[in-house]
């Protein structure tokens, strides 16, 4: 479908929506949608994995090796030093 199918109302809806998700890309911005606006902005699609899916995305994956712990903390280093 082209821009010129849909209503204007559409096109200039969906423009604010792009700018207003650009706009909240900006550190600390606090940006308001209306429900209408999230809507079509997909805020409410669910697209998670089920549980079923992530267990399945484990097979054959090896458990991490856990990094090293140093004997002293740096805590007791710190205070060694002084």
């Amino acid at each position: 479908m082209t821009d010129e199918a849909r209503p204007i109302e559409d096109v200039n809806a969906d423009a604010i929506i792009r700018q207003k998700l650009m706009d909240a890309e900006i550190p600390g911005a606090v940006i308001e949608f209306d429900p209408e606006e999230a809507d079509r902005a997909g805020a409410f699609v669910e697209d998670a994995l089920s549980e079923e899916d992530a267990r399945a995305a484990e097979d054959g994956l090896e458990p991490a090796t856990p990094a090293p712990t140093a004997t002293r903390s740096l805590l007791t280093l710190a205070r060694v030093k002084n």
